[in-house]
């Protein structure tokens, strides 16, 4: 796929981003929306890694470190655009962040029902941790 390119979001993507994941990504998180997707490019310019397709926004990944995890969200590829390598191109630069920065391993968030995510993740490299369960309390 010689014309994707894979970028850093910047603050005008903010909008692009939401529509995208409105699109291809499963679910919504409490964080969706402009002030969400703007604070985290302002706290971490680098986490939010994209992927265009001649122009057109086709795949994210969110790829957040804290100083002691590396935590990986919002994988999306568009569904006209899936297996064609985007995913494992965003995973790559996603992976190349955390190892420049010292992570030692990748955690990602993945819907229980997103079938389709799971073999996406496993050929990736992933496993499954079935003894883990996460617990959220919302602050708003």
């Amino acid at each position: 796929m010689s014309d994707l390119r894979i970028r850093t979001a910047l603050m005008a993507d903010a909008d692009d981003v939401l529509a995208f994941w409105g699109e291809a990504a499963e679910g919504t998180s409490i964080t969706d929306d402009i002030a969400g997707v703007t604070r985290l490019i302002e706290r971490d310019p680098e986490a939010l890694i994209l992927a265009e397709l001649d122009g057109l926004l086709v795949g994210s990944v969110v790829a957040g470190y804290d100083g002691w995890r590396c935590s990986l969200y919002r994988l999306a590829v568009l569904s006209s655009q899936r297996r064609q390598g985007i995913a494992r191109a965003l995973l790559e630069a996603a992976e190349s962040r955390f190892v420049a920065l010292g992570g030692r391993r990748g955690d990602a968030m993945v819907l229980e029902a997103n079938e389709g995510a799971h073999q996406a993740w496993a050929a990736a490299g992933y496993k499954r941790e079935d003894h883990w369960r996460r617990w959220v309390k919302s602050f708003t």
